[in-house]
């Protein structure tokens, strides 16, 4: 092939290599990338606008199908936003465990985008391993919730279901022995010579990139960005500013960068989990008096495994929401794909576009 060749190479919206419909136009001289034109919609399923047409707790259900893998961040996002327009005080019990949930959601998130990279370098049996513990974290989850997905957690005020002595116990000897089962694949990940040589220096998104697309989550701090909502903001329906944890941040914004935040933040998310399992208060997990949901607006933020979730609500007075606006992480961070692909060879596109971990879903919803 003549080096200087210039084609298109299109990708999608229905492509052998993509689970959920978008469209790459790939401009190209030879086997490098020179310009890229992204398409999204596909599969629009007006989500807002069912939000606008229910109840408040059917609104709850209609939240937590945004997204199959943050199905809990949804749901506590939205609450939250509505909890601030009544001016709601959600207990500390139910903050507590509503983080719990939280960080038992960006461990299996961050394993299940670990276990793709894996498997598109070629790496099969790390990819089992990275399944195989996600498994072992969603059983977890179901001990607790009922729930495999969908969790039901959330409700205003507070939350559905309580730990009790027994289960917490149950929950900690399950988390003491997984916490060493993927500490152990954490370190093989970051120690293969093959995983690095093929991440390290591509599809590198600047500082000053992320800057300007405005990129948050783990595609931010890979590039040095000094943002974690758990951290810089108020979450009024979480318990983070109780519990000891450090932000993960890296510097070289390339894609082994993305893979390592993702790794690193499961062992601050075991930290947490434990903190909590140690420190859970007493007391209810729902507030005791109902109270109506006025007129008013509420915005709610909350990080999820891939970034800050933000809930703009608007309310008349009624049951129905005049309005709910929903910006997801992968929304935003799916733009960068316009920078961090230039320049870069075609046989990279697929990881590059992986270490993004967009979510068709969030995207589309």
């Amino acid at each position: 092939m003549n080096r200087s060749q210039k084609f298109v190479l299109p990708i999608g919206p229905i492509h052998i290599a993509l689970e959920e419909p978008i469209q790459l136009k790939l401009e190209t001289e030879g086997n490098i990338v020179k310009n890229v034109q992204l398409k999204i919609g596909y599969v629009h399923r007006a989500i807002e606008f069912l939000l606008a047409n229910k109840d408040f707790y059917q609104g709850i259900i209609v939240v937590e199908r945004v997204c199959g893998i943050c199905s809990h961040s949804h749901p506590t996002c939205f609450v939250q936003a509505l909890e601030q327009i009544a001016g709601i005080e959600v207990p500390l019990r139910a903050r507590y465990l509503r983080t719990l949930i939280g960080e038992l959601e960006r461990i299996h998130s961050h394993l299940l985008n670990t276990a793709i990279a894996c498997e598109i370098l070629g790496f099969k049996t790390l990819f089992v391993r990275c399944m195989n513990a996600r498994e072992n974290i969603k059983d977890l989850m179901e001990g607790i919730t009922g729930h495999r997905g969908n969790y039901a957690f959330n409700t205003i005020g507070g939350v559905r279901k309580d730990l009790l002595e027994d289960e917490i116990h149950e929950v900690k000897k399950s988390i003491d022995s997984l916490e060493p089962e993927i500490f152990q694949l954490i370190e093989t990940v970051l120690s293969n010579s093959t995983l690095i040589s093929r991440t390290k220096e591509i599809g590198v998104l600047t500082y000053q990139d992320a800057i300007d697309l405005s990129v948050v989550g783990p595609v931010a701090r890979a590039s040095g960005v000094d943002l974690d909502l758990r951290k810089d903001v108020a979450m009024p329906g979480a318990a983070y500013e109780f519990l000891e944890f450090e932000k993960v941040i890296e510097k070289d914004g390339d894609v082994l960068s993305r893979v390592k935040v993702r790794l690193l933040e499961m062992i601050e998310s075991f930290k947490i989990i434990k903190q909590i399992l140690k420190d859970l208060p007493k007391g209810p997990i729902l507030t005791k008096k109902f109270v109506p949901i006025p007129k008013g607006i509420g915005i709610s933020r909350w990080e999820a495994p891939r970034g800050g979730l933000i809930y703009y609500c608007i309310t008349d007075g009624t049951d129905i929401p005049y309005r709910v606006k929903i910006r997801a992480p992968s929304f935003v961070n799916i733009y960068a794909l316009n920078r961090i692909l230039i320049n870069q060879d075609v046989a990279d596109v697929t990881i590059i576009s992986g270490s993004i971990d967009p979510c068709f879903s969030c995207m589309q919803r």
